[in-house]
């Protein structure tokens, strides 16, 4: 295997948004919609029922991201963030039911030297 391509299985990320926020009241409601929609409009995708996944060509970039989601944190409830690198992404096993499911796909990357 190339050394550089190990290698930036190490260095390109998938930032992790997790998050659990109330919906009791008509506000609450409007607060998680707007959430999640400026989660959509920054990248992320749904992973789960409040999970949320973007992909990231470095550490730099996913600081960016996680930064830009602070700025549009909803009042209350909990919202975490973690990041994996590729290659432990690509260890984690997907599972709809007893079946093996697809994972989300890599997007297509463009170096800019």
């Amino acid at each position: 295997m190339n050394d550089t391509l190990r290698l930036n299985q190490y260095r390109i990320l998938w930032i992790f948004v997790s998050f659990d926020l109330p919906t009791e009241t008509k506000t609450d409601r409007k607060n998680y919609a707007r959430f999640r929609k400026s989660l959509q409009q920054d990248g992320f995708v749904m992973l789960q029922f409040s999970v949320y996944i973007r992909h990231s060509t470095s550490r730099e970039n996913a600081l960016v991201h996680i930064r830009r989601v602070k700025t549009f944190l909803p009042p209350k409830g909990q919202v975490v963030f973690f990041t994996l690198t590729d290659k432990q992404f690509e260890m984690i096993e997907f599972y709809r039911g007893i079946y093996p499911s697809e994972k989300p796909e890599t997007p297509q990357q463009l170096e800019l030297f």
